[in-house]
């Protein structure tokens, strides 16, 4: 009977190891340390993807009362038979320990399978969310100028600030284990943004951007069961866009202050109104950056700081105006800084009294300046997206579409002929 029975486990072993190829038991003796004791200890060898753990099966017996190709004892002695049966429910428990691990989605390992069968509970170990979200922003900051934008590490380093706000204003902590984030917490986070700190929904859903991330990795080490992000909805609102005319932009160019931190916020706000630099692409641009092109034109060259890729614009007349009127602040920097731009905070501050100055109702800020490059100044004068998305630094294409809203004027253009074939006349 026994043989019967043996022969169905082993059958079972070796057809679990061959659909693996990855997983193996093996039951040995190990003889004892000691000279005077004949008995030896009954082991088990977990074997996983070539790694191998023993544990002690805390039974003995005598080698010669042991079947090697078996793994179990020879003979239908009482005590073969109570040994091979424990050594059976053994087998077992190891099988039941691999199924919990693959159940929680846990690294199947050796060490994992043998830590289970001791009784170590490797799935509650703790896993701060403060240590895995700091661990993270460091190693970002390892590789700023490599894979990352320094605007990224700040970025990272602003959502933790605002994670541990948030844990103090909700929990009144300031750390907590990670088994312990939930659909609710993620909830009340999105919650906290909108009306602790006033943030509109689509900066919410940017820093929850952020701490998925953080979330993301913990899933990919095993430290999190379940997603807390599952049903959560991200999507990001669309935003109207509303960059100048041609006749708003002229208002601008025309008007004359003289409060030298208009005047100055002014040029630099124009300078990306015909360039399409983003705020800090304007900030960091050096005489490096201006190149004789092909055409044996000046053109601006550039990385963009938040993709690092590279922008590409021939330098429009209005550009290279500014660019002359403040050489000599250039010069007094050895070139290493062109435009003496304030904080993007400040710069915004001012725009809004620039536009009250000149009667415009829009909303200004620095960025409708990149908005009014893809629109006013190249898409509706007929240069192609594709040359626009180039210029902008955009990586994907879908991206410029979002900020060539084309306005009326160059739709009313294109339909031109559309409306003289229909219109009756020959």
């Amino acid at each position: 009977m026994y043989g019967i029975h043996n022969a169905f486990n082993l059958f079972l072993l070796r057809k679990t190891v061959v659909m693996e190829q990855t997983f193996g038991l093996h039951f040995f003796l190990r003889k004892s340390r000691k000279k005077n004791n004949d008995e030896s200890m009954i082991f088990i060898r977990i074997t996983v993807d070539g790694v191998s753990r023993e544990v002690s099966t805390k039974r003995k017996c005598m080698p010669q009362k042991w079947g090697a190709s078996y793994g179990r004892l020879l003979g239908k002695t009482e005590e073969a038979k109570s040994i091979n049966a424990y050594l059976d429910t053994y087998q077992q428990k190891i099988f039941e320990a691999k199924r919990k691990l693959l159940e929680r989605d846990t690294e199947l390992t050796a060490e994992n399978i043998k830590a289970v069968m001791l009784g170590v509970d490797i799935y509650h170990q703790k896993h701060m969310l403060m240590d895995v979200f700091a661990q993270h922003n460091l190693q970002v900051k390892e590789l700023v100028g490599k894979e990352f934008a320094l605007a990224t590490y700040i970025r990272f380093e602003t959502t933790i600030q605002h994670t541990k706000k948030f844990l103090f204003w909700k929990y009144k902590i300031h750390d907590i284990d990670i088994r312990k984030i939930n659909y609710e917490l993620i909830a009340e986070f999105e919650f906290w943004f909108k009306s602790v700190r006033n943030t509109n929904h689509n900066t919410a859903m940017k820093y929850l951007g952020n701490f998925r991330k953080i979330i993301n990795r913990c899933l990919k080490n095993g430290w999190l069961p379940k997603d807390p992000f599952i049903g959560f909805k991200m999507a990001k609102k669309e935003v109207e866009r509303h960059p100048l005319n041609e006749n708003e932009l002229q208002k601008i160019i025309e008007k004359s202050f003289a409060v030298p931190r208009l005047d100055l916020v002014k040029d630099i706000f124009l300078f990306s109104c015909y360039t399409g630099l983003a705020y800090i692409d304007v900030k960091r641009l050096n005489d490096s950056d201006i190149v004789v092109g092909s055409d044996n034109c000046e053109w601006l060259i550039t990385k963009r700081q938040k993709t690092n890729t590279s922008a590409r614009i021939p330098l429009l007349p209005v550009a290279k105006d500014i660019l002359n009127k403040y050489a000599t602040f250039s010069k007094n920097n050895n070139g290493k800084v062109l435009l003496p731009a304030l904080t993007n905070q400040k710069m915004n501050a001012y725009l809004k009294e620039i536009a009250d100055n000149c009667g415009i109702q829009k909303r200004l800020t620095f960025h409708i300046a990149r908005h009014t490059f893809a629109t006013t100044i190249t898409l509706s004068n007929g240069v192609p997206i594709e040359t626009v998305s180039k210029m902008l630094g955009h990586k994907d294409i879908r991206t410029t579409q979002l900020y060539a809203k084309i306005i009326d004027k160059k739709i009313g253009d294109d339909m031109k002929w559309v409306r003289q074939k229909y219109s009756g006349s020959d």
